[in-house]
């Protein structure tokens, strides 16, 4: 796989390099995760600077990503995920199966509450945004479907946490905990002692931790093997609804998208264990 790419890239071990991947598989790999929530179209000096790689190792390895697909260029000459890789990545299992089952019973949640809605994996120290229903009164259009998010700070995320398994979540209270709002939480003893609560009463609150605006309610989905293997969650800003209101309907929610997982799953959960 680019070959010639490869044989000039053996000739490029600059000091500038060192420390750095010297495989193209390895480098184009960096380059493609360089394209995250923040920094979803890039010019390629962003690319650059964001990989440690030299301009010109760069634009060799994008100019055939774009050929192949996996990066389209704008007007502005700016990158972005191509088409191709997005065709690629709709084939993983992991979301796609949790996305059928759950999209209706989500579109009920909405139509029921008004509030949006929220589906969310985890994948390692992160949560990952599957699905979301909302309305034009969201002001902020967040989460993006397919984003990567700390589970620190939101109620999606508290429920992801506390069911993961023991090393992940040693691993990520170790921290550093970013702060968004004075109500965010940025200290392990707190993050602890809200996990601890999520797993004995089975659901978590998060009030204005993420902005200023938005309260969230959330709830586990368990799989075939009993295993939480996502959460769904409602956001809302009005302050004059009682966050525990809201929370039998997550659960009842969650309980049956849970009911219809294990009811069509496989042997094993094809979500994320990590």
């Amino acid at each position: 796989m680019f070959m010639s790419e490869v044989a000039d890239d053996r000739a490029d071990d600059s000091t500038e390099e060192r420390g750095l991947p010297k495989s193209m598989v390895d480098r184009t790999l960096l380059i493609l995760g360089t394209f995250q929530n923040r920094q979803r179209r890039q010019t390629l000096s962003e690319i650059s600077r964001s990989t440690g790689l030299p301009i010109a190792t760069c634009y060799r390895i994008v100019q055939r990503l774009t050929e192949w697909g996996a990066l389209e260029k704008g007007e502005d000459g700016r990158y972005y995920i191509g088409l191709r890789l997005w065709e690629v990545a709709a084939l993983a299992p992991q979301p796609s199966r949790l996305q059928r089952v759950a999209r209706s019973f989500m579109q009920d949640l909405f139509e029921a509450t008004g509030h949006a809605t929220h589906l969310a994996i985890r994948d390692g120290l992160e949560l990952v945004s599957v699905e979301r229903f909302h309305g034009g009164r969201r002001p902020v259009p967040r989460p993006i479907v397919g984003g990567r998010y700390p589970m620190h700070a939101t109620a999606i995320g508290h429920v992801l946490l506390a069911y993961a398994p023991f090393k992940v979540r040693e691993e990520v209270l170790k921290g550093p905990f970013e702060r968004f709002t004075s109500r965010s939480l940025t200290t392990r003893a707190d993050i602890e002692g809200v996990i601890e609560r999520v797993r004995h009463v089975g659901y978590a609150i998060c009030d204005r931790h993420v902005d200023e605006l938005h309260c969230s309610v959330a709830a586990p989905i368990y799989g075939q093997s009993g295993a939480v293997v996502a959460a769904l969650s409602v956001a809302f800003t009005d302050r004059d609804v009682n966050p525990l209101t809201q929370v039998d309907l997550v659960r009842v929610t969650a309980r049956r998208i849970s009911l219809l997982l294990k009811s069509t799953g496989r042997p094993q959960d094809p979500f994320s264990t990590r």
